[in-house]
């Protein structure tokens, strides 16, 4: 069962302002795009389930892998991208034949909330520049998956 997305967007609305800062994830303090995520998913659903190993900062970079897209499939619903609306997790692919490594979460059906270098947590409007650039999405759990550990 997926979370209230009004839930999900006070939660992440309460996130605006938060400074940029790479692999963070403080509110008030500091954070990055997945930083946000995993304060929405702390404040909505619980303890994050595993912990996050380093990661780069390079949005071109390739590879045969969805690492960003593969971790959520573990622990959140994915939907379509054609079904995505408020409270959806967005994940986008900045360059041609690059693998997804931003994330947003939608606001409304033209507007997300992301974490954005120089600018922290900002909402804003999803133009069709954005809207172009998701790759996967997928809906906040209102619950912890079973994770198999006792």
């Amino acid at each position: 069962m997926a979370a209230d997305p009004e839930a999900v967007i006070a939660t992440a609305r309460a996130w605006l302002g938060t400074p940029y800062h790479d692999q963070a994830s403080l509110r008030g303090v500091g954070c990055d795009c997945l930083g946000l995520a995993r304060g929405v998913w702390r404040d909505l659903v619980g303890a994050e389930p595993q912990a996050i190993p380093p990661y780069s900062r390079d949005w071109g970079e390739t590879g045969i892998r969805e690492v960003l897209a593969d971790g959520a499939r573990g622990m959140m619903i994915e939907i379509p991208v054609a079904q995505i609306g408020p409270g959806a997790l967005v994940l986008f692919r900045m360059a041609p034949r690059a693998i997804a490594k931003h994330v947003g979460i939608l606001t409304a059906p033209d507007r997300f909330i992301h974490a954005y270098d120089r600018l922290g947590v900002i909402e804003e409007v999803l133009t069709t520049t954005w809207r172009r650039r998701i790759a996967f999405a997928f809906r906040f759990p209102a619950t912890a998956p079973f994770s198999g550990k006792t």
